[in-house]
C-alpha cells in the first residue's frame, strides 16, 4: 500500500505541474495575443491598460491604448481561449462516447446546420426583429445547429430509445452532406460575389467579431460545459472497455450518452454562432493530451481544456498577423497545424499497434 501511494504522489505532482505549467503558457500567449496587432504595444502598456481597467493602477494611459487592449484585443482573446478550450472539451468526450478517434465536435452535422443558417441570413436576407448583422448571423447559425442536432438525433435514435454510436455517426455525415449541398446551391445560385465572399470567410472561422458580450457568453458556456462533463469523468473512463462493461460498472448508458451527446452539440453550437467552423482542435487536441496525461478523463480533461485554449490563442494571434493589412481566417490556421500533426499521430499509431 505504501509503495502504491508512493508511485501515485509523484504521478499527481507530474499532472499538477503539467497543469500548472500549460497554464502558465496559456497566460503568456493571452498577453502575447494583446502585444501584437496592426498597432503594436509593450508588455508593460498592455499590463497598465489591464491593471487600470481593474482598479489596480496603471492610470498613466492613453485612450487609444485603453481602446485597442480592452475593447478590441482583450474580448477576442477571451473568446478565443473559451472556444478552444470548448472545442477540446466536446472532442474528447465525443471521443469517448463513439470510441471513434476521428470524432470531433463537428461529426454530429453541427458545422453543416449552423453553415445553412448563416448562409440564409447572408445571402437570402432572412431578418429578424431586434437583431442586425453578425448578431443575426450568429442566431441564424444557432437555430440552424440546433435543426440539424434534431435531425441527427431523430435519425439515430432507435426504437427502445437508445443511441447507437454508429448510427449517430451516419446520421451526422449524411445531415452534413445535405446541408452541405444547400448551401453550395444558395450560394451559386444568388450570383452575390460579395455574400459568397462572407459565407466563405464565415465557413473557415472568424474571431474578429467577438466583443464583450460574445466573450463573457463564450466563457460561461464553456464553463458550464466544464464542469457538466467533469461530472462524469467515471463514465467516460467505463466506456473505454464497451457499453455492456459500463453497464456492468453502474453507468446508466443511454442516459449518459443521451446527456453528454445533446450537451456536446448544444456547447458546439453556441461556438459556431460566434466565431463559424473551426477545424481540427477538438479532433488533434485530445490525442495529443492522452500522449501526456493517458486516458483517464479526470485528468485528460482539464488539460485538454488548457491546450485547446491555447492552441486557438495563438492561431488566432498568427491569423491577424501573418498577413499585414488583412486577417486570413483561422480555420486555415488551424488545419496547417492540426492536419500534419493528425498524420503524425496516425503514423506514430501504426509504428506502435
Amino acid at each position: 500500500m505504501l509503495q502504491r501511494r508512493e508511485r501515485g504522489a509523484p504521478l499527481r505532482v507530474r499532472y499538477a505541474s503539467g497543469v500548472a505549467a500549460m497554464a502558465a503558457l496559456l497566460v503568456a500567449a493571452m498577453v502575447l495575443a494583446l502585444m501584437i496587432g496592426s498597432v503594436h504595444l509593450p508588455v508593460a502598456t498592455v499590463l497598465e491598460v489591464v491593471a487600470r481597467r481593474l482598479g489596480v493602477g496603471g492610470l498613466d494611459v492613453s485612450v487609444l491604448d485603453d481602446r485597442i487592449v480592452w475593447e478590441l484585443r482583450l474580448p477576442r482573446v477571451l473568446g478565443a481561449a473559451a472556444t478552444g478550450a470548448g472545442l477540446a472539451l466536446c472532442g474528447a468526450v465525443l471521443q469517448s462516447l463513439t470510441r471513434n478517434d476521428l470524432a470531433d465536435p463537428y461529426l454530429l452535422g453541427i458545422s453543416g446546420g449552423a453553415a445553412v443558417g448563416a448562409v440564409s441570413v447572408i445571402v437570402l436576407g432572412v431578418s429578424v426583429a431586434g437583431l442586425v448583422g453578425s448578431a443575426l448571423v450568429g442566431a441564424g447559425a444557432f437555430a440552424g445547429a440546433l435543426l440539424a442536432l434534431v435531425l441527427v438525433l431523430g435519425l439515430a435514435a432507435g426504437r427502445a430509445g437508445d443511441l447507437p454510436p454508429t448510427r449517430v455517426v451516419l446520421a451526422g455525415v449524411a445531415v452534413g452532406q445535405v446541408c452541405a449541398a444547400y448551401t453550395s446551391f444558395i450560394v451559386i445560385m444568388s450570383g452575390d460575389h460579395d455574400a459568397a465572399r462572407r459565407v466563405l470567410s464565415w465557413t473557415l472561422g472568424s474571431l474578429a467579431g467577438v466583443r464583450w458580450t460574445g466573450a463573457i457568453t463564450l466563457v460561461v458556456l464553456v464553463l458550464l460545459t466544464f464542469v457538466l462533463v467533469m461530472a462524469y469523468t467515471s463514465a467516460l473512463d467505463a466506456f473505454a472497455f464497451g457499453e455492456t462493461a459500463a453497464g456492468s460498472l453502474g453507468v446508466s448508458v443511454q442516459a449518459t450518452r443521451w446527456t453528454l451527446m445533446i450537451a456536446t452539440a448544444l456547447v458546439t453550437a453556441g461556438l459556431v454562432s460566434f466565431t463559424g467552423a473551426i477545424g481540427f482542435v477538438g479532433l488533434v487536441v485530445p490525442h495529443l493530451v492522452r500522449l501526456a496525461c493517458g486516458p483517464l478523463h479526470k485528468r485528460l480533461l482539464p488539460l485538454s481544456a488548457l491546450a485547446g485554449a491555447l492552441l486557438l490563442v495563438l492561431a488566432d494571434t498568427l491569423a491577424r498577423s501573418l498577413v499585414d493589412g488583412q486577417e486570413v481566417p483561422i480555420g486555415i490556421v488551424t488545419a496547417v497545424v492540426g492536419a500534419p500533426v493528425f498524420a503524425w499521430l496516425l503514423r506514430r499509431e501504426g509504428r506502435t499497434s
